[in-house]
């Protein structure tokens, strides 16, 4: 989920994080010219898409650098919101796009993981794990995105030291270059899907809390 995400959000709250940064920085000369958000949006899909096809082999290079690409399509996540801001190019449709493509690349990125590691102990269970851990993924950070959009600065994801929650996805590739492909996905099929979960109720909370109050969903 890229910040563009959070419409709601005044720019000035969100923009302390040090991938938004570097995200504003490297999207600040593109300010004036024909590129826009989607433009980066798309771009930010098809080097995810090549991070999954890469993590898919299987082969310990293949690995690394499927790796650096996703870490590389999450700066990328950023950058299409940073420019939004920027220009003032923000649109119903850019916003459902860039979720779609959050959700296309989390899915794709665990579920290639796990087609990767289908020759390991895991066997086929792999795939089926990648794809429970990418579906959590994307179910826990669409749920940030609604949060946000609803409840604007009460629903900014926990912040700590210029990191927030979403940066965790960053670990990812350090993980895999260490060879940890195996338990990183583990961890994410159970993870992911109970903190989704909790962050459901959790926002289905705030929202009868909302309509209590009169303020409507």
């Amino acid at each position: 989920m890229s910040h563009d995400d959070q419409q709601a959000i005044p720019a000035t709250m969100v923009g302390g994080t040090w991938d938004q940064r570097i995200a504003r920085a490297l999207v600040r000369p593109l300010a004036n010219t024909a590129v826009t958000p989607n433009h980066i949006t798309t771009v930010r899909l098809l080097v995810g898409l090549l991070a999954g096809g890469c993590l898919a082999l299987g082969e310990p290079v293949w690995s690394w650098w499927g790796a650096g690409l996703f870490m590389l399509s999450n700066l990328i996540d950023h950058a299409d919101g940073e420019l939004a801001r920027m220009t003032g190019k923000t649109t119903g449709f850019g916003h459902i796009y860039d979720i779609s493509c959050d959700a296309m690349v989390h899915v794709l990125l665990f579920t290639a993981l796990g087609v990767g590691l289908r020759d390991s102990s895991l066997g086929f269970a792999a795939v089926i794990l990648g794809l429970v851990a990418g579906l959590g993924v994307s179910a826990l950070f669409w749920v940030f995105g609604h949060r946000a959009t609803l409840f604007a600065k009460d629903a900014i994801q926990p912040r700590w030291g210029g990191f927030d929650l979403e940066d965790v996805l960053y670990l990812i590739g350090p993980v895999i270059w260490l060879g940890w492909q195996a338990p990183l996905l583990v961890v994410a099929a159970i993870v992911s899907p109970v903190a989704a979960v909790c962050l459901l109720w959790l926002h289905r909370q705030s929202l009868l809390a909302r309509l209590k109050t009169g303020k409507g969903a």
